[in-house]
């Protein structure tokens, strides 16, 4: 997450270089007369030069420092502020007509997280949402999230509401981002996911760091993003590049069953889709690509051939001894069982609920 910044007042004008110019030559009790013989510059060229209209070149600037013993870089610095001026202002005037467009925003989320400073100047604000998007315009925006025909589309989520969407995933991507990872390496990620499906009966507080340290090391950076209002995901896969993949998760539901068949769904993706594509796991199905994940998230955490035993299962303990076989938390036992019977409360006090800290 970005330090917070400081924002200093914007004039709505910008003063050229040739009005410091007329005083400094005034000063001098030089006409503009003289100054356009002793610079070598034409009369209207200076008349320009003193209403912003053309810029002061280097070559002017060091003419001028010559004449006025101002030092050409004074000039220069003036015009390259001048300059950044006009583009601000202009940039301004632009984006004053794309306000609406935060209503589509979740800024309020967004400025919690801390992700976006609480600005009361609607423009300034814009501006702080595009660079949290890493975009410099709304057009711009809309072409990285909206016009591309990505998998995450066929989701009615994203096509109702993009900006809630679109925001969960930047912040994936923001923390994906900054985590260190080796080239992506499929035979690496297989051996990783064999050691995170053993991790899943320790604590939390010892498989997320375990699970970003494999999965980091085999390409895959993994993220953990608080779900947004209106954005009804379990997780999300990206590719960042072509040697990094970003798997996106949320603790969507709070139980370790969901949790962990939402990693091994997205691990799915990794393994079997298209890099272009961007997956998003809405819980529907429906889909190629989705069952085909849902079925290797199924088949890798609790084979199928197991299904038959763990409906017949009849206690906690049966529950418990299964999972110790299987060398899987008895949570995702119990969930498969749930899922399987349609018995939601029996065995649910044996997974584990997860918590942000």
């Amino acid at each position: 997450m970005e330090a917070k910044r400081k924002y200093a007042f914007e004039p709505d004008y910008a003063v050229p270089p040739g009005e410091t110019l007329l005083e400094v030559t005034g000063s001098l009790d030089m006409t503009q007369k003289d100054l356009a013989a002793r610079t070598g510059l034409a009369i209207q060229t200076l008349h320009r030069i003193f209403k912003g209209i053309q810029p002061i070149t280097y070559e002017t600037a060091n003419r001028l420092e010559l004449v006025t013993n101002v030092p050409a870089n004074f000039w220069n610095r003036l015009e390259a502020q001048f300059q950044e001026q006009v583009a601000k202002f202009n940039e301004r005037q632009r984006m004053a007509a794309d306000i609406e467009w935060l209503q589509s925003i979740p800024t309020k989320e967004l400025m919690e997280r801390g992700f976006v400073e609480p600005l009361k100047d609607k423009v300034t604000l814009l501006r702080e949402v595009l660079r949290f998007y890493g975009v410099s315009s709304v057009a711009a925006w809309s072409a990285v999230w909206k016009e591309p025909a990505v998998a995450a589309r066929r989701s009615a989520c994203f096509d109702s509401q993009p900006g809630p969407a679109s925001a969960w995933i930047r912040q994936g991507e923001l923390q994906a981002q900054a985590i260190a990872c080796q080239p992506y390496d499929k035979n690496r990620f297989m051996a990783a996911l064999e050691e995170i499906r053993t991790l899943t009966r320790d604590t939390p507080q010892v498989f997320e760091p375990e699970i970003k340290r494999l999965c980091a090391e085999a390409g895959v950076a993994v993220a953990l993003v608080k779900e947004m209002k209106k954005v009804p995901w379990n997780g999300a896969t990206k590719w960042l590049g072509p040697d990094k993949v970003m798997i996106l998760l949320c603790l969507r539901g709070k139980g370790e069953d969901k949790f962990w068949f939402s990693f091994f769904h997205e691990a799915g993706h990794v393994l079997h889709d298209k890099k272009k594509d961007l997956f998003v796991n809405d819980g529907n199905c429906g889909d190629r690509s989705e069952e085909r994940a849902d079925k290797f998230a199924t088949e890798f955490l609790i084979p199928a051939k197991y299904n038959s035993t763990i409906k017949d299962l009849r206690s906690r303990s049966e529950v418990i001894q299964l999972a110790d076989e299987l060398g899987i938390a008895p949570g995702i036992v119990a969930g498969r069982y749930q899922f399987l019977t349609k018995r939601w409360d029996y065995f649910k006090d044996l997974i584990r609920g997860l918590e942000w800290r």
